[in-house]
């Protein structure tokens, strides 16, 4: 409210010609007091202290009008009474004295309150306080009216017209402390709140860059979390993610420093009712307390409770009307979250929904790409094999017998075993039944099991994470990830060491596996063939293979004939052999002189079909016009002693011991060089691997 300065001056020359030495010394005072506090409450306690040798007064208070609801409310109150009055009582302005002094902008006068009619409710309040009397002045600056403040006493008419006019000089300062005081605390407010929405702004910012900076869930939600436990009263940060084919949540990235382990990463939450669950279902932010957490089931709550958790706040995450998951933060401080935490978290949801598709999106896209990227090598692989299934040459019982187990079992998914000795044709077989079953469209995955370090073995065939281990520089896809939906052919499945057999068992009964240095769990739908020329039996009696893994394999057992169990069959494949690399090589093969071919056919060939294969290539390349010309020669050296004598007796003992020395002769005369073109794996028919395995199976080793 205005103020005339001309009357202001005259009022205070007037006043002043009335007050004591005394008052005029307390003014002085009261104007050090004024100078020497900013904050109100401060500022009264001096007051109180400094006013009390002048003026008689048990209580005093301070009531301020708050123009946006049209009251008054006590904002302070020092009273000597028995029944103590809390600060921020408010009353209508027409209903209290103090609105009445504001109102009329004169100070008010009670010698005794109990022939006062007026204002019930505060008469009622000072006859609590045992007041009797009060006098109650304005508080005015020449920009505003402020409201007003009063004194009381105990003793009835403790004041008079001299009293009110040495208030009026006090009121005159103190109503300019008071103005001050409000204009520094509405500054402080201010401040704070621009200092509060330049946090939330740039809270904002912070997670819009970490959204379009990164396309790792791992590293956003790092990001994130350090900018809300920034502007946030949040102990804990958590990401839950929706995995909608188990309907459950799990518990995706934690950052919890002063934790104490109870809550983990990866905790599947399940159907049961807990905080995310809630906010999820609800698709709605949701603050739970310490009485909700109670509410869950012993085995949520109690974790909950036991790290201290007092307040949290769940908010769902939903991008495209699908459900993600949900952004957690919780306190160890009760009512932690407020409606404006909850509106800004909203804001960072809706973000953050964004950048989880995103991320899980690309995470798929990676996925597919680096299943893609295998099955593209191993298709290149599969182009480059030398053999399909309609390459199964011959007429013979022995493999037409064989040819209808696999028309058989091949429609089903049961597990196939396919035994026989190397160079028998085991992945032609293989190959076989997975091109007549119902996987055809799909992949057909193979993996020599000999052919790999043990240490590796695991890797190849569940894949690895990027940084799993040593080496581990980038995300691999494992044997059964590419073979999904198709048909995975483990050959050699006898070297596979103990060690891995218990997870290769799990997958085979579950169609479930992790990665290495994962905790996700992959599901597949893969069908296994399995090959091996080993005995099994013999292993598992010597503990050298799992007895449950070999019956999980052993469901339907197929045995490749030898060549030599099926000779009739030797002439259809050198025919085809020989145009085979004929054709490859550009030559004209016409004929296959009777000798050779009866050669051929008396020949034990321990190396089976791969053997034959191998010496028909290398007749191909000697043959210099239309007739085949075998280096027959090689045969006679390294012919085994007759099939008959060395069956005879001991039937399976003396086998081995004719091919061990059979083994050991070509050893010797390619100088014990195994592998290379002239090494005695090439003379046997033989891949470098199998040899050194059967080595070691008959326990051949270098002569010295």
């Amino acid at each position: 409210m205005d103020q005339n300065p001309v009357t202001w001056s005259e009022e205070e020359e007037a006043l002043s010609s009335r007050i004591t030495p005394r008052q005029y010394q307390t003014l002085l005072e009261v104007s050090e007091a004024i100078a020497l506090h900013r904050e109100l409450g401060a500022l009264f306690q001096d007051l109180s202290r400094r006013l009390r040798g002048v003026i008689p007064f048990e209580c005093i208070s301070l009531v301020l009008h708050d123009p946006a609801r049209e009251v008054m409310r006590l904002h302070l109150l020092e009273s000597a009474g028995p029944n103590g009055c809390a600060p921020g009582i408010e009353m209508p302005v027409d209903e209290a004295p103090g609105g009445w002094v504001w109102k009329m902008q004169r100070p008010l006068l009670i010698p005794d309150i109990t022939r006062e009619a007026r204002f019930p409710k505060v008469i009622r309040m000072m006859r609590d306080q045992m007041v009797r009397s009060f006098c109650i002045v304005p508080l005015t600056t020449s920009r505003r009216r402020l409201g007003a403040m009063g004194f009381g006493s105990f003793h009835e008419g403790a004041y008079d017209e001299a009293d009110l006019e040495f208030l009026q000089q006090v009121a005159r300062q103190v109503a300019i402390a008071v103005e001050n005081a409000l204009n520094y605390e509405a500054a402080q407010s201010y401040q704070e709140q621009l200092t509060r929405e330049r946090d939330r702004l740039r809270l904002l910012l912070d997670v819009n860059n970490a959204v379009v900076s990164t396309l790792d869930l791992r590293e956003l939600f790092t990001a994130i979390s350090a900018n809300l436990r920034r502007v946030f009263r949040a102990d804990m940060v958590s990401l839950g993610l929706y995995e909608a084919e188990k309907n459950e949540m799990r518990l995706h990235a934690l950052d919890f420093p002063g934790g104490k382990g109870l809550f983990q990463e990866g905790v599947v939450c399940g159907k049961e009712e807990s905080p995310l669950t809630q906010a999820l279902r609800s698709r709605r932010p949701v603050i739970h307390s310490a009485a909700d957490f109670e509410k869950l089931s012993p085995e949520i709550g109690r974790v909950i409770l036991g790290e201290g958790i007092q307040s949290a706040c769940c908010v769902p995450l939903i991008s495209h009307d699908r459900l993600l998951g949900t952004l957690n933060l919780a306190s160890r401080s009760r009512e932690a979250f407020s409606p404006d935490d909850v509106d800004l978290l909203g804001q960072v949801a809706t973000q953050v929904a964004i950048a989880v598709e995103n991320a899980l999106a690309y995470r798929q896209i990676a996925d597919f790409k680096n299943k893609l990227a295998g099955e593209k090598l191993y298709l290149e692989e599969e182009i480059r094999t030398e053999y399909n299934f309609e390459e199964i040459v011959g007429e013979s019982a022995a493999l037409k017998r064989v040819l209808k187990q696999v028309e058989i079992v091949a429609p089903t998914d049961s597990t196939v075993l396919i035994q026989g000795e190397t160079g028998t044709g085991k992945e032609l077989i293989a190959r076989a039944l997975h091109h007549l079953s119902g996987r055809r469209e799909r992949t057909f995955v193979k993996l020599n099991c000999a052919a790999i370090p043990t240490g590796l073995l695991e890797s190849e065939l569940f894949g690895h994470e990027k940084g799993a281990f040593t080496g581990a520089i980038a995300l691999k896809v494992g044997r059964f990830e590419l073979a999904h939906g198709g048909t995975l052919f483990l050959d050699e499945v006898g070297d596979i060491p103990l060690e891995l057999q218990t997870k290769l068992l799990r997958v085979l009964q579950e169609q479930e596996f992790e990665r290495l240095g994962s905790n996700k769990t992959i599901r597949v739908d893969v069908r296994l063939v399995a090959a091996t020329n080993r005995d099994l039996v013999r292993m598992v009696a010597d503990k050298a293979f799992r007895n449950d893994l070999y019956y999980r394999l052993n469901v339907f057992p197929i045995t490749a004939p030898a060549l030599r169990d099926r000779a009739e069959d030797i002439p259809m494949l050198v025919r085809y052999f020989a145009q085979k690399y004929a054709r490859r090589m550009d030559k004209r093969i016409e004929t296959i002189p009777t000798e050779t071919m009866a050669a051929l056919a008396r020949y034990a060939w321990p190396g089976n079909v791969r053997e034959l294969e191998n010496l028909i290539e290398r007749a191909v390349i000697l043959s210099q016009g239309p007739v085949l010309r075998a280096p027959l020669a090689e045969l006679a050296e390294r012919s085994a002693p007759p099939m008959p004598a060395e069956i005879a007796g001991n039937g399976t003992a003396t086998l081995e011991a004719a091919e061990r020395e059979h083994i050991l002769r070509v050893l010797r005369e390619s100088r014990w060089v195994i592998g290379g073109p002239a090494g005695a794996a090439v003379r046997l028919g033989m891949k470098r691997t199998t040899l050194q395995s059967k080595m070691q199976r008959l326990g051949i080793a270098r002569e010295r």
